[in-house]
């Protein structure tokens, strides 16, 4: 089943009083369970695709489609209200709050999306186990390894229930033996829990066990 598709998608970015192409005319269908891997040069438009696909970016031309829902035709509101209940995001850097400990740094966007406590506690302790986390639910991030702030950052996207998870370079700072354990978790996560994974990533080794990959140059699909 296709649960995301593109269709001759552009996006350009006002420069010095001109416009300048990012994307050009990319076609992509996404298929519900499969790791995806977007890959090419820097400043080939990898980053740029997977905002666009999540609805982090308008496209300026073409149609994003999740499911039946045309992301660039609707109202912002609905937009941030999909994204927060449909869409995980997971980055290179963490972003995960100081003074916050692990299981609170997990049940934040259930907080904002107005669930309490009560209801949310067995989800938290549910996903930080599937990510090898539950033991250090009460630490806080600093003391913890890139890695395990890595997994506690999957976790917090995993814990909303998302239909797709996005991510942007996931282990781009991380050593390589950590890297290969955070990518052996995203992709058991699409073959354990069907999960769709969309990732962006420089490593062409990375991406080598992907189940589709899409290779950018100059904004277009090569």
């Amino acid at each position: 089943m296709i649960i995301l598709e593109a269709k001759q998608l552009e996006k350009e970015f006002p420069l010095d009083g001109e416009t300048v192409p990012v994307l050009r005319g990319i076609d992509v269908e996404i298929e519900q369970g499969t790791f995806v891997s977007i890959v090419g040069q820097s400043g080939s438009g990898k980053s740029t695709l997977l905002y666009t696909l999540s609805g982090l970016e308008r496209p300026t031309r073409g149609t994003v489609k999740f499911g039946e829902t045309d992301l660039p035709s609707i109202p912002d509101a609905e937009m941030s209200r999909l994204r927060r209940r449909q869409f995980g995001f997971i980055f290179q850097f963490y972003n995960l709050i100081p003074t916050l400990t692990v299981e609170e740094n997990v049940a934040l966007p259930l907080e904002l999306d107005g669930m309490r406590s009560k209801q949310y506690r067995n989800r938290v302790r549910a996903v930080l186990e599937q990510v090898g986390m539950a033991e250090k639910s009460k630490h806080l991030p600093y003391q913890l390894s890139g890695g395990q702030q890595q997994r506690v950052a999957i976790a917090r996207a995993l814990v909303i229930e998302p239909a797709i998870l996005f991510a942007d370079e996931p282990t781009g700072n991380l050593d390589s033996q950590t890297g290969e354990g955070i990518l052996n978790l995203l992709r058991d996560l699409c073959r354990r829990y069907n999960k769709t994974v969309v990732m962006v990533t420089h490593d062409r080794q990375a991406a080598a066990s992907s189940d589709q990959l899409i290779c950018l140059k100059d904004g277009a699909i090569v």
